[in-house]
């Protein structure tokens, strides 16, 4: 538990360290600041996508994970999409309109 708690710790102190260099850099002109993020994003996607290839029962469960993945695409879609026409229905009815 100990080091979970000094990871956290480790990882609030480099992000305020970089507020810190940030807000004393802040009348510079840092144009490749963004180009730089975008690819350590990418760097870091691919470490991630190395890391899940390299585990087993991450590769021996992926068709288990597709599946799940897709079922709750479809859940979020159908929620969204009832949501939605409920919502439409409710705001058009309180307006006295029938956009039917």
């Amino acid at each position: 538990m100990l080091s979970l708690h000094f990871i956290m710790l480790k990882i609030v102190a480099i992000m305020l360290s970089g507020m810190a260099v940030g807000f004393l850099m802040r009348k510079r002109r840092l144009c490749v600041v963004p180009h730089l993020v975008t690819v350590l994003i990418w760097l870091l996607l691919f470490l991630l996508g190395v890391e899940v290839g390299s585990n087993p029962q991450v590769i021996n469960g992926i068709t288990s994970l597709g599946l799940e993945a897709l079922w709750l695409s479809v859940a979020g879609l159908a929620g969204t999409i009832a949501f939605s026409w409920a919502l439409w229905r409710w705001v058009s009815h309180r307006k006295g309109g029938d956009t039917q």
